[in-house]
């Protein structure tokens, strides 16, 4: 294989820097007959999608066909590094395959009967069988597993938790018991609480959280992934819910209220991360949209691109462009950092050490 060549300035270093791909790694020492592939702008570590659905569609599961084309969509975006919050769909062979995104999987999402979006999820009867279910779904992932935390409840009328405290306290012990982090899809307030006093990694969503919950979380050191282009989504949510008034109600709340409850989030000094929830209400190949959206609430250009790449990438035990490491790289003919839209329209994208654009 021929020996590959960039040079421009690498973030988050801020430097002018050559770099070598050989097999597939970075080199950082010269290498001769190289073919330079990126010479003046700017190189940052693969782009990751922290809260991304392969093999989810609108209406619901999709085959392995339609999931790799949501794969390739993202990868020409510049997500190299994908962590599947949850999917129906054995996505395992896409795994497998050199020229799409490094995909972590979460198994399948765990919830109650009646208590999340028909199809998708493993539907648990009784609430006391959630731990053995995070073992199970823990050994059909990669190190993360998805809990519902909450949804509507239809009797109540608005949404409510899944899950008893001391149950969670067990589920979330025995799946880092099992070597897996876990991580839950919350929108209101009512079950968070419990889900990072059990000790939970990571939050999705988060737009119930209060001064108190960001506070214990922070303290905590909890992850937040906001997805907040797919927050968006709230207000046609509530729309379609005329059954449900209360409910309804309390999204347009919750969505009122987003970006002020990530930006205090944001400025407690929670790890935030970049996720777009792509598959279902939002497309894929959004991430440049999720970043855009980031700095719009807080982040500091740097910091809302670190979210998207070197620092996602260390959360989630993936190198950056050091030397021996995987060549997943996005280069940009701007300076991200002050022109953002620039994430939109990658000049160059290396996965595996491979040119895909």
């Amino acid at each position: 294989m021929t020996a590959l060549h960039l040079r421009g300035i690498v973030l988050p270093e801020d430097e002018p820097r050559d770099l070598w791909v050989v097999n597939g790694r970075i080199r950082t020492v010269p290498v001769g007959n190289a073919q330079t592939v990126f010479d003046g702008g700017y190189l940052v570590p693969g782009l990751v999608d922290a809260h991304c659905h392969i093999g989810i569609g609108p209406n619901g599961p999709v085959d392995l066909a339609e999931a790799v084309r949501q794969a390739e969509t993202d990868r020409d975006t510049g997500a190299l590094l994908i962590r599947d919050c949850g999917s129906p769909t054995d996505t395992r062979p896409l795994q497998e395959r050199l020229d799409l995104p490094r995909i972590i999987r979460a198994g399948r999402h765990l919830a109650r009967p009646k208590r999340y979006i028909p199809h998708l999820g493993v539907e648990i009867e009784d609430p006391a069988d959630l731990p053995a279910a995070v073992v199970a779904q823990a050994a059909e992932g990669d190190g993360w597993v998805k809990l519902v935390g909450d949804w509507i409840d239809r009797a109540a009328g608005d949404l409510a938790p899944l899950w008893p405290d001391d149950v969670l306290v067990t589920a979330i012990d025995a799946a880092h018991q099992a070597g897996a982090r876990v991580t839950a899809h919350v929108f209101g307030e009512d079950a968070l609480p419990g889900l990072i006093n059990a000790g939970i990694d990571c939050i999705e969503h988060g737009t119930g959280l209060s001064p108190d919950t960001i506070e214990h979380m922070a303290r905590r050191g909890t992850a937040l992934v906001p997805t907040l282009i797919n927050i968006e989504n709230f207000l046609g949510i509530a729309d379609s819910a005329s059954k449900y008034p209360v409910y309804a109600k309390h999204m347009r709340v919750l969505h009122a209220r987003a970006r002020e409850t990530v930006s205090s989030a944001v400025e407690a000094g929670i790890p935030v991360y970049a996720g777009t929830d792509a598959g279902g209400g939002v497309n894929h190949g959004q991430l440049a949209e999720e970043i855009i959206a980031l700095t719009e609430v807080g982040l500091d250009p740097v910091t809302a691109i670190g979210a998207a790449s070197w620092q996602a990438r260390q959360w989630l035990g993936w190198p950056s462009l050091t030397e021996g490491a995987p060549a997943d790289l996005v280069g940009y003919a701007a300076d991200p950092r002050l022109e953002p839209a620039a994430l939109r329209d990658p000049a160059r994208i290396l996965l595996r050490g491979r040119v895909v654009r």
